[in-house]
């Protein structure tokens, strides 16, 4: 068979429409099972026939693809076109074809050491369709043909108790650099995740995530924060941050500002490690024509560029010319 696959969000492209920067780890199992098979598989171009497109797409906001390919099956699936669509069990539990995407580098390899998760985040659909958290993978099933740097896609790794700190043990002694990029729930941060975390090699700037999205978390992300330095992490913290939604202008604001004011206060000779905060305007999951408005696009926009972040507040930023963003407090 002559397959092809399409990936919607289009990995390494400009995210002008959100999409992601991480591959399509569907496809690239999906292409692991057909070469398998002995089929020929490669990324799909119109002026060629196909026994079999697939299609991919993992964020329903992404705009579709509407290339008309020349196939005798079309099968579009992930999250972005059905919350419900799941792959077969025989290709799921298969390892991902890198070579799909030349640019990934060498030692890297993406995966999932649990599914689900016990949280009812409004804006996310893991409980729905993937359900409570479990044990999916071991860490050795995901590094790979040498690949030592982990980007480990988890949505709440330290929920899943003690295989959580079985793999964590194994990450260490194996000298694995890790990146959980969906970020830990720092309210599961006791004193004994943090000495494991705490001697983790983290990847890119020794960095780990958390997650802020209501007021009270940011106890908990200080709590974490606190325990991590207290068994000797030195690298830096980066907090994603939900805006708008349930949470009105003022409290994002309070929120983000939280965040703001510590890092001057670091940077400023205070002490304590760098923490960075990550604005993420919401989008309803379940619809796609849901509507960003402008205050939750201007407050990422300052947020999530370090140089502004670092250095000017949020009423002082001008996103637009003549259009100043404390403009935001007289009308909110």
């Amino acid at each position: 068979m002559k397959i092809g696959l399409v990936d919607i969000d289009g990995f390494g492209k400009k995210k002008k429409w959100g999409g992601t920067v991480y591959p399509n780890l569907a496809l690239c199992k999906i292409a692991r099972w057909h070469r398998q098979q002995g089929d020929d598989v490669d990324w799909a171009v119109p002026m060629l026939h196909y026994d079999r497109v697939y299609m991919s797409k993992v964020f329903n906001f992404s705009p579709d693809d509407r290339t008309i390919y020349n196939a005798d099956e079309i099968i579009r699936g992930g999250t972005g076109y059905d919350i419900e669509s799941h792959l077969p069990e025989e290709i799921d539990r298969l390892q991902p074809d890198y070579s799909i995407y030349p640019q990934i580098p060498k030692d890297t390899a993406y995966g999932f050491l649990t599914r689900g998760c016990p949280n009812k985040c409004p804006w996310c659909v893991v409980p729905r369709k993937e359900g409570m958290i479990r044990p999916y993978m071991d860490v050795d099933e995901i590094a790979i043909e040498g690949r030592t740097k982990l980007v480990l896609m988890d949505n709440n790794i330290l929920a899943a108790g003690d295989y959580a700190v079985e793999q964590l043990q194994k990450i260490i002694h194996r000298g694995y650099a890790v990146d959980f990029n969906q970020a830990l729930d720092a309210r599961l941060v006791d004193d004994h995740f943090a000495l494991l975390l705490a001697n983790v090699r983290w990847c890119d700037h020794n960095r780990i995530r958390f997650g802020c999205d209501t007021p009270r978390q940011i106890g908990d992300c200080e709590k974490a924060i606190h325990l991590l330095e207290r068994h000797g992490f030195k690298g830096e913290f980066f907090l994603y941050t939900m805006i708008g939604g349930k949470s009105d202008f003022k409290e994002s604001f309070h929120r983000v500002n939280y965040w703001w004011k510590r890092l001057q206060k670091t940077r400023n000779g205070g002490g304590g490690l760098p923490v960075y905060a990550y604005a993420q305007p919401y989008r309803d999951p379940y619809n796609v024509r849901h509507i960003i408005p402008e205050w939750q696009k201007d407050l990422a926009r300052w947020c999530n560029k370090r140089q502004l972040f670092a250095t000017i507040s949020f009423a002082d930023f001008e996103p637009r010319k003549g259009f100043r963003c404390s403009e935001y407090f007289k009308i909110y």
